[in-house]
């Protein structure tokens, strides 16, 4: 059952992660729904649901090759290759690098709930259809073209992305096209930001875990993982084909939608207790 659920789990990172919906979101839900935390306890959960999120960025490697290989040329120092590449992924990661090793207890331990991750596809939702609506005019184009400010504009606005349901991707794709970048270019500056920073969260992780984990763990991580990186790397390449026609919209509304079915499913049993426990307490007095 933990291999089944580790293979609908890994299905669910690879086609959300570089999407603005959040992968962090629905593997919180989808996690919910297949009873797994109850299973194999809430810190094994939490690891697989990060560590898997290496297969998707695995996935982006092999479909940008020829950008990996002009960055691993430190000597290069012109667009977004080598040593200045490089230092924009480190410009666009620390922020939230560090504010995440700051505050990952507290959101482990307070935000990772369905109704955490309602309230961060709703807010994420109506973010996306305002800066759709408004349209913003690009400014540049292509990832040779990013700048110091504009690393540093996408890291901080990547901050957001730590509250379960915000999405990294959309954070990252707004705060791009905030700065200026037009939506592809924002989009795929976005896949390598997730290059920089998932790998350094999964594995401390595993670390964290590494006491508990037992074989059968392994091969649920190992499963998980490979299963993120075929359903990532098929969602890379039909997300930059899609905003070749398309905008972000519908993936606002998308979000709305499902803020809005947690919510009932989730919060309005919630609802109905706190108003049955209210109620008999006017009736005691």
């Amino acid at each position: 059952m933990e291999i089944i659920s580790a293979i609908i789990l890994g299905l669910v990172e690879g086609l959300t992660e570089f999407v603005p919906i959040s992968s962090t979101g629905h593997l919180i839900l989808t996690g919910h729904m297949l009873g797994f935390e109850g299973r194999v306890g809430q810190q094994i959960a939490a690891a697989l649901e990060v560590f898997i999120q290496l297969g998707a960025v695995l996935a982006v490697v092999v479909a940008y090759p020829g950008r990996f290989a002009a960055l691993l040329r430190i000597t290069n120092n012109r667009g977004f290759s080598g040593a200045r590449g490089l230092g924009l992924l480190l410009a666009t990661t620390l922020p939230a690098a560090l504010l995440g090793l700051a505050t990952h207890s507290l959101i482990t331990e307070y935000l990772f709930c369905p109704l955490s991750v309602a309230f961060g596809l709703f807010a994420g939702g109506l973010w996306i259809l305002g800066v759709e609506r408004r349209k913003p005019r690009p400014k540049k184009q292509g990832l040779d073209a990013v700048g110091w400010t504009d690393a540093l504009v996408v890291g901080l606005f990547q901050c957001l992305s730590l509250w379960p349901g915000v999405s990294r991707s959309a954070a990252t794709i707004l705060g791009g096209m905030a700065g200026g970048l037009d939506r592809r270019t924002a989009t795929e500056y976005s896949f390598f930001a997730a290059v920089a920073i998932i790998p350094a969260a999964g594995l401390y992780e595993l670390y964290k875990v590494w006491p508990c984990l037992s074989p059968g763990h392994f091969s649920m991580f190992a499963v998980g993982t490979l299963v993120a990186f075929l359903a990532g790397w098929m969602a890379v390449k039909c997300l930059i084909r899609f905003l070749s026609h398309h905008t972000l919209s519908v993936f606002g509304w998308y979000r709305l939608v499902v803020a809005l079915l947690v919510t009932c499913t989730v919060g309005w049993p919630m609802i109905r207790e706190i108003w049955s426990h209210f109620s008999r307490l006017l009736g005691a007095g």
